[in-house]
């Protein structure tokens, strides 16, 4: 089973075969990350990215009130707060090793991860989600940037995963106006994959049973051809990731297996090799 830890502010379990889970474990500050998150969620990432037989991760938030916040300014923890600003540079390097290097593990990660939102994913929650390959969400879902109400910045990776979602103009109007949106709005802004009416934990588990069926070395190949495209890649370059990957996968059981499949009329059985 999936599990780390003991962890303080994460719970970890694996709902269905192959199927991850970490959920965001603060729900008095609505999940709002304090530094030990950061630095459990790190962990909790690490032991699905390294476990091959896990093949799709969810990330959820408890309490049915928010998916995550972003950082907690409640004060919770003064002493952590007197050491980063004791440091020239404490709050860069705060960042860069707290929820930066969370949502790059999920981003560099070769494996699908869905967030399942359930209320409020706001400033680095939104960025968490963003990072994040899916996203589904109930009809109660807000989702924005408030980061300017505190002074604060989209520092967490929004200032590039916002845009890059849902278009320059309307990701700046958005943090410099401190705008949420509706779970409607935001779906036509292009931050939900997939708005569920009903049954939002269901939908998400079933999804990611469906990924965890796919054949986990073609799944894992086009998600690092994709995100390489997405994030520096040309056209040109694009075309070479895809004939190195081949390279992979076309010699695999896998691929023998899918072509068995086909020709016996079953579904196939994907191992990963």
């Amino acid at each position: 089973m999936f599990a780390g830890g003991p962890y303080e502010t994460l719970r970890c379990d694996e709902p269905r075969p192959h199927v991850a889970r970490i959920t965001l474990n603060r729900p008095q500050v609505m999940n709002a990350y304090d530094w030990r998150m950061t630095q459990e969620l790190q962990s909790a990432i690490a032991l699905y990215r390294d476990d091959d037989e896990l093949r799709a991760l969810v990330v959820a938030g408890a309490g049915g009130r928010a998916f995550c916040t972003g950082g907690d300014v409640s004060g919770s923890d003064p002493e952590h707060g007197r050491k980063v600003r004791a440091q020239p540079w404490g709050s860069g390097r705060e960042m860069r090793d707290g929820m930066q290097a969370a949502c790059a593990m999920l981003r560099r990660c070769d494996k699908p991860s869905v967030a399942m939102i359930d209320g409020f994913a706001v400033a680095g929650g939104l960025a968490l989600a963003l990072a994040c390959d899916f996203r589904f969400a109930g009809p109660n879902a807000r989702m924005g940037d408030t980061s300017g109400r505190f002074g604060l910045l989209p520092d967490e990776g929004g200032a590039w995963l916002f845009p890059h979602t849902m278009g320059y103009d309307r990701a700046l109007k958005m943090s410099l106006l401190h705008e949420v949106y509706d779970a409607e709005t935001a779906f036509r802004l292009g931050l939900i994959t997939e708005l569920v009416g009903e049954g939002l934990e269901a939908r998400t588990l079933e999804f990611c049973e469906t990924l965890a069926t796919k054949a986990p070395l073609a799944v894992r190949m086009v998600k690092t051809m994709m995100t390489r495209a997405m994030d520096a890649g040309t056209f040109e370059s694009s075309l070479t990731d895809a004939q190195l990957a081949v390279m992979i996968t076309n010699p695999s059981e896998d691929v023998r297996e899918g072509g068995a499949a086909f020709r016996e009329k079953r579904k196939p059985v994907f191992k990963g090799r």
